[in-house]
């Protein structure tokens, strides 16, 4: 099976310091943190950056009162829900942490008794469920069915334990939360089956539809093997309802290809007590040929121990390259969080290295790289790309590989890439940050000219710009107008995120040698001041003719509701939402005590969204004013206590790709970055006593960071100060080559603030 790729000497010296511990660190990660209050995260068995996972699907129906099923209004959005508890089978093509409906596909579900294929009426409660990295198990409740689940990167195993008597395996096509329908099944054999299930339209926009195939086989050959369609009704010339009457037909022994919305596949046993069968399922998003393929390379004997322990292997591979010493509770947490930071991107090319081409129905090959999908770039922009480029820099380097490879073949760096389909979801340009931060970091083994010159088409681009459609007026401007424009449709947001892309590409233009080019993104990257009012302190949205967009209240778009001119927040959650320029925005707001004070008041007056990217870095912003570094301490302290926990709603809402999780583990690791291409992390204090990295030499000349807090008792939380390798560090920042140099990053504590 291939693994993601590791140079050999960073391996070796990996092994060798893994053989040093016997600690587990698996064993402290809670799949089901994020699985409720809208996290949106799973509990199934995932391989880290797998293609396929499986995952259990609970939010079709949910059990209503007086024993009754009822509608799950919220199943659009995500396909396990922890308070539900009516299953309606295992998905094996999954998104985690993300905001909008696709996937959660390919649906199997072990049933007994009278065969029956309404999901509704074969649907069933479940209990004692438990998950870890690479597994999963629960009872089905109504049938006395133990059921596993692990996977590979392209393939799941599910496992059932049967009572005695008439059984069945279902495969349903016509589940899932993609917002396209119809698919295509073929029973090969009395024990496989192969098909496809088309996907798209992800948060309802119009991008291209794609095929998922999948080649699923049995440890045992059924007594009877078929196919099911349900047969709607149709109107006839004068518009009766005639037809089926919404009824589904069995074919029985059927080998012929059978295609729509809502069709299935069926394999009936005779079971014996306790017997167990085991179903394995191959996906690709090429052909049922490499589907089948991927699953003989991957899985080519059913051996459920073996395919969950080698998952584990790998989590535990990966996870164990940051050691903490602390208490069970926030190892929990912590590994829990990195654990989701490690799920998307996913690779997306087949054992043979095949992968669709991005924007466009072609196959490329990656001649034994990884390409990866899934890039939810508005959100993990901010921090999960520097923290991977900190803690795995080659699978960053993979990952930025892959998205200069996505320009090449559609034109375009990614901004939302969904399965080599751009969903155009969200606003801004949020690839170059990624590819200039990475750069930056120290990470240069990819084509970092053409990344600069995809970069400069989005930023210079007036027309047809598929990156920055208000490009035009933005260029003329310095801002986009709210005018001529759909209201609602975040021109603050915008213009903002554009500031940040312009001045990533200004850093990148620096080391690269474009001194003109340079000075001209650096010049634009400053055109924030324009949207600052100095009469309400606010970034606020401004017409063509440079008035202002009246009547305006800054509070409204609280709870996501709209707001001319911002999107996912009000004014507030963008009032400092200028990561690149803090201190321009200081001098602009009235100086440092006015800075403090309003930065204070967003707090107070619960104008911050924990679960909102753009402001998740203000709890560290009061670093950049001397003497008032205690209240950062002071803020990251609070909301990892108030926000993150070991239950199901441990993460304060959407995880968006592992986003809220990477914020979760910089600030517990006791730094964080304030914005991309920005060199400088934030210091707080560490949530543990003693954090070891272990870092990469291919890329860093360091062997390990080791990260220590000094207490004289449990109530010191206050920094007094910090030294690095014995020396004084002279400010509440340090610098990430400084950090990657390896050596020991020490935080004196003491109970007073101040």
């Amino acid at each position: 099976m291939r693994s993601i790729t590791v140079r050999p000497l960073f391996l070796l010296l990996f092994f060798f310091s893994l053989s040093l511990t016997a600690q587990t660190v698996t064993s402290f990660v809670n799949p089901f943190i994020g699985t409720s209050n809208f996290g949106a995260t799973h509990p199934g068995a995932q391989f880290p950056h797998g293609m396929a996972s499986v995952v259990p699907f609970n939010v079709a129906f949910k059990f209503g009162k007086e024993n009754t099923f009822e509608k799950d209004e919220a199943w659009n959005s995500r396909g396990y829900i922890h308070d539900n508890n009516f299953l309606t089978g295992f998905s094996h093509v999954n998104l985690s942490g993300v905001g909008c409906p696709d996937l959660g596909s390919i649906l199997l579900m072990p049933t007994t008794g009278t065969l029956e294929f309404d999901a509704e009426k074969y649907g069933s409660t479940y209990s004692n469920e438990q998950a870890s990295p690479g597994y999963y198990r629960n009872t089905l409740n109504k049938y006395a069915i133990e059921v596993e689940t692990s996977s590979t990167l392209r393939t799941g195993i599910s496992r059932y334990t049967f009572p005695k008597g008439q059984s069945q395996i279902l495969l349903n096509l016509g589940l899932g939360l993609t917002n396209e329908s119809g698919g295509m099944l073929k029973v090969v054999a009395n024990d496989e089956v192969e098909g496809f299930k088309t996907i798209g339209t992800f948060c309802y926009h119009s991008e291209d539809v794609r095929p998922v195939y999948f080649v699923a086989k049995l440890s045992k050959a059924a007594k009877t093997a078929g196919a099911w369609k349900k047969m709607p009704k149709y109107k006839g010339v004068e518009g009766e309802w005639i037809g089926y009457n919404d009824t589904y037909k069995p074919y029985e022994n059927y080998r012929h290809e059978i295609a729509g919305d809502d069709i299935g596949a069926y394999f009936q046993f005779d079971t014996t007590e306790g017997e167990q069968i085991a179903v394995k399922v191959g996906i690709s998003y090429v052909s049922i040929e490499n589907a089948r393929a991927n699953l003989s390379a991957e899985q080519a004997k059913f051996d459920f121990e073996a395919t969950r322990d080698q998952a584990q292997e790998k989590w535990q591979q990966l996870l164990s390259r940051v050691q903490v010493k602390g208490s069970k509770e926030k190892k929990t947490i912590f590994y829990t969080a990195l654990y989701h930071t490690l799920i998307h991107p996913n690779i997306i090319q087949d054992s043979n290295g095949d992968y669709p081409l991005m924007g466009q129905f072609g196959i490329g090959n990656t001649h034994g790289k990884n390409r990866y999908s899934v890039y939810s770039l508005w959100d993990t922009n901010r921090n999960l790309h520097p923290l991977l480029s900190l803690l795995y820099p080659e699978i960053q380097s993979e990952m930025v590989n892959t998205m200069v490879d996505m320009a090449k073949e559609s034109g375009w760096l990614p901004k939302w890439e969904l399965l080599a389909m751009e969903t155009n979801v969200m606003v801004g340009d949020p690839a170059t940050p990624v590819i200039a931060d990475t750069y930056l970091r120290g990470i240069t083994d990819f084509d970092v000219d053409a990344a600069y010159q995809f970069a400069k088409k989005a930023a210079l681009t007036t027309k047809h710009n598929l990156l920055r459609p208000e490009n035009k007026k933005y260029s003329e401007l310095g801002y986009v107008p709210i005018d001529g424009e759909d209201k609602w449709g975040g021109t603050v947001s915008t213009s903002l995120e554009y500031y940040i892309a312009d001045w990533n590409l200004a850093q990148l233009a620096k080391a690269l040698g474009h001194e003109k080019d340079y000075q001209l993104f650096l010049q634009r990257s400053m055109n924030y001041k324009k949207l600052f009012d100095s009469e309400t302190g606010m970034l606020r949205p401004k017409h063509n003719n440079g008035d202002w967009f009246s009547p305006y209240d800054p509070q409204l778009g609280r709870n996501f509701e709209p707001a001319p001119g911002y999107i996912e927040g009000n004014a507030w959650n963008y009032r400092f939402y200028v990561p690149h320029d803090i201190r321009g925005l200081i001098t602009i707001l009235g100086g440092e005590n006015t800075f403090i004070q309003e930065l204070v008041k967003t707090f107070e007056t619960d104008n911050f969204d924990m679960a909102n990217e753009p402001d998740i870095t203000y709890p560290y912003l009061f670093n950049y004013v001397p003497g008032e570094e205690w209240r950062s301490q002071e803020k990251v302290t609070e909301l990892i206590k108030k926000y993150f926990h070991n239950t199901p709603g441990g993460i304060p809402g959407n995880d968006d790709a592992g986003t809220l999780s990477a914020w979760l583990v910089f600030s517990m690791m006791g730094f964080y970055p304030v914005s991309p291409g920005d060199m400088n992390f934030a210091l707080v204090t560490p949530s543990f006593d003693e954090i070891t990295i272990t870092l990469n030499q291919d890329y860093y000349s360091g062997k390990k960071l080791v990260i220590k807090s000094k207490k004289n008792n449990n109530k010191d939380e206050y920094i007094s100060d910090i030294n690095f390798n014995n020396k004084k560090v002279n400010a509440y920042f340090i610098d990430h080559h400084q950090l990657v140099s390896g050596g020991e990053l020490t935080f004196f504590l003491h109970e007073n603030r101040g």
